[in-house]
């Protein structure tokens, strides 16, 4: 993990599938949940980042990704949230995520999410500005560990094998 904050999610009966766990797009809820939270936090010089953002643009979600490592069950204690930031680019940045216990002695899911910062006017990605990635450089950590990172392979698509 790194620098982020830890945010607790309470399980909510409905988010309980016909499996007895929490549905895997519930998961997806909880980051979005974190996400707000994170860049609705204040500042060391006051202010958040959606401060920051203004009203002229807004961050878009490009592009989740999520391992699912054990289930959750209900139960009335809230689980957590890690969130952090893992990179930053030009005009996109991106979170790093766990859902654990609160100690993170039990890891149920790991994600990251990539954000682009958007103008409202124009649809077109804007640069983030010195001030908006020194914001993000506070919450900046080490890049998810997914299980299946290493092991991925350049695998052709159907269609671009049969060309």
């Amino acid at each position: 993990m790194a620098p982020g904050i830890q945010i607790a999610q309470q399980i909510r009966f409905g988010d309980i599938d016909a499996y007895d766990h929490v549905n895997n797009v519930v998961f997806l809820q909880y980051l979005e949940d974190a996400r707000v939270q994170l860049t609705y936090a204040d500042l060391p010089g006051g202010g958040t980042f959606q401060d920051l953002v203004g009203k002229d643009l807004f961050t878009l979600v490009g592009r989740h990704e999520i391992e699912y490592l054990a289930p959750i069950s209900f139960r009335p204690t809230p689980i957590f949230v890690n969130i952090w930031v893992t990179n930053i680019g030009g005009s996109s940045f991106d979170f790093g995520y766990t859902i654990t216990e609160e100690d993170v002695s039990v890891v149920y899911a790991q994600a990251a999410t990539s954000m682009v910062l958007v103008s409202r006017t124009t649809g077109r990605p804007v640069r983030l500005t010195d001030t908006q990635r020194t914001a993000l450089e506070a919450w900046l950590g080490d890049p998810v560990p997914f299980k299946r990172g290493a092991t991925r392979t350049n695998t052709p698509t159907l269609a671009e094998g049969n060309r």
